[in-house]
């Protein structure tokens, strides 16, 4: 059942991730500096950032899980407070500090910061369902 419970949060967060992006492509693509093609879309159109993504969403929830299990989280309020901090004072910072450092857009920060932080919600939610 662990490993159910990661493939289906990993997929919950991912899922939110195409949701997300897709809501903010315009600003994201502007704040990140992607080459884009005549329409305005992303030059690469490469699946591999997809997969990696997806991949490092299994390595997020796997983790969590892990870390919810030696921690004792079982309640979905438990679970979902215990996401949100990781994503707000673990994932968040890290952004912040890579994107201070190579003095990258706030806008961008507040794209894939929010991203991390409702992800990572999401996931520690999903995690505590099971």
């Amino acid at each position: 059942m662990e490993l159910f419970s990661v493939i289906v949060a990993a997929a919950a967060a991912y899922a939110f991730g195409a949701v997300w992006y897709m809501k903010w492509a315009k600003q994201w693509i502007a704040a990140s500096g992607v080459p884009v093609d005549a329409s305005g879309k992303p030059a690469n159109a490469s699946a591999m950032p997809f997969v990696i993504s997806g991949i490092a969403m299994l390595i997020v929830a796997g983790m969590m899980r892990h870390v919810f299990q030696m921690g004792g989280i079982e309640t979905v309020g438990a679970g979902l407070m215990s996401g949100l901090g990781l994503g707000a004072f673990v994932a968040l910072p890290w952004i912040v500090t890579n994107y201070a450092y190579s003095d990258r857009p706030r806008s961008l920060t507040y794209i894939d910061g929010g991203y991390a932080v409702i992800g990572c919600t999401i996931i520690g939610t999903v995690l505590a369902l099971f």
